[in-house]
């Protein structure tokens, strides 16, 4: 009989879960009402996503840490592969066929994990100094941070990779980095915007100059349409026509929060970006408790502006605050890439609370 020390449960956070729940569950009620085909689907990510938590939840990271690099580095050649072996879609190259079995992968996805686990590896082996990193430890850092956003941005997926070199960054700033550093990088970051505007896509220039002018995009307009639409309440699912009618385009995905604002209304919007403000506030304050393990510190800073990072750019972009990229709502847009790649990463993280010490690995065993 397999027997676990009572201790793992008395670390495990149960409020992230509680908090997560509600989301994953009025995004399946959302989809279904829309699409019951998707819904369908869904059940399946879901069943995948909560094996891969329960399989990021047992493994050992602490014990077997020096396989991260091993796995950054392989994601980075998944993702180097694909500009040889990536297939097209919707004139990006973002996905590998896996051949015989019909499968594709997105090595973008594959590799968030591998990457958060890669910045909290290296700031766990060179805790920072008391005025924090100096130009030497920074531009180490940042080596490992800009090799996957240029990777990535040269797909081209721009909103995923500004969101990793964000989410580098934005955990440096928290760990510690001396003050003079981020002087100079906003300087920089300022003086080369120019020149960063002129190396985009047509596509993505487009995208910003429509954000940017009077007349917004057809997506964003018929998205303010749905959510002014909502009022207060919201709409039943019989009124809701700017969805039902397919006026709202990927009402399912990377717009489903002007959907639920249909729906639900202004009060409804109201309480999904508390559940959300909730779950970022509770990882914030778990930095204090465990501000003397670098490793998970670093884990939860990044994890926390994953989520706020994800969840505000995606709404901005809805009520057109931001340019339309690619950017889901956590654990609430359909999908199955991004769902299981978030279950993964709370798997990780969940297994970092309940693990603290290496020696409750083994207390897990076998009793007869």
């Amino acid at each position: 009989m397999l027997q676990i020390d009572r201790r793992i449960l008395t670390h495990f956070d149960f409020v992230i879960p509680i908090l997560i729940f509600p989301i994953i569950l009025i995004s399946f009620y959302l989809i279904n009402e829309a699409n019951q085909t998707l819904a369908y689907k869904q059940i399946v990510y879901f069943g995948v996503g909560v094996i891969a938590f329960s399989t990021a939840f047992i493994i050992p990271i602490r014990k077997l840490d020096w396989i991260i690099p091993f796995l950054y580095w392989i994601s980075i050649i998944l993702l180097i592969s694909v500009d040889f072996f990536g297939i097209s879609k919707l004139g990006a190259k973002r996905w590998l066929d896996i051949p015989f079995i019909n499968f594709t992968i997105q090595p973008s996805e594959l590799f968030k994990p591998a990457f958060l686990l890669m910045l909290a590896y290296l700031v766990k082996n060179n805790p920072p100094p008391m005025n924090g990193y100096g130009w030497k430890n920074f531009l180490k850092f940042s080596f490992y941070i800009i090799l996957p956003f240029v990777l990535i941005l040269k797909e081209p997926d721009l909103g995923t990779a500004l969101i990793l070199l964000l989410i580098g960054y934005a955990t440096l700033f928290v760990i510690g980095v001396n003050k003079k550093i981020w002087i100079i990088l906003c300087i920089a970051i300022i003086t080369t915007m120019p020149l960063l505007y002129n190396n985009l896509h047509d596509y993505q220039k487009k995208r910003i100059t429509d954000f940017l002018g009077d007349k917004k995009s057809y997506h964003v307009r018929q998205s303010i349409i749905a959510i002014g639409s909502g009022g207060l309440k919201g709409k039943t699912k019989e009124e809701a026509t700017q969805t039902h009618l397919k006026f709202l385009p990927v009402s399912t995905s990377d717009f489903i929060f002007a959907y639920y604002v249909e729906r639900f209304g202004f009060l409804g919007a109201f309480g999904l970006i508390f559940l959300y403000a909730l779950l970022i506030i509770h990882l914030i304050t778990l930095n204090f408790k465990f501000k003397k393990d670098y490793f998970l510190k670093s884990m939860i800073s990044s994890v926390s502006f994953m989520i706020f990072i994800y969840m505000s750019i995606n709404i901005a972009m809805t009520i057109g605050l931001a340019p339309v990229v690619g950017v889901p709502l956590p654990f609430f847009s359909y999908g199955g890439s991004s769902f299981i790649t978030f279950m993964v990463i709370f798997g990780i993280l969940e297994n970092l609370f309940s693990f603290q010490y290496d020696t409750m690995y083994e207390k897990i065993k076998y009793k007869q």
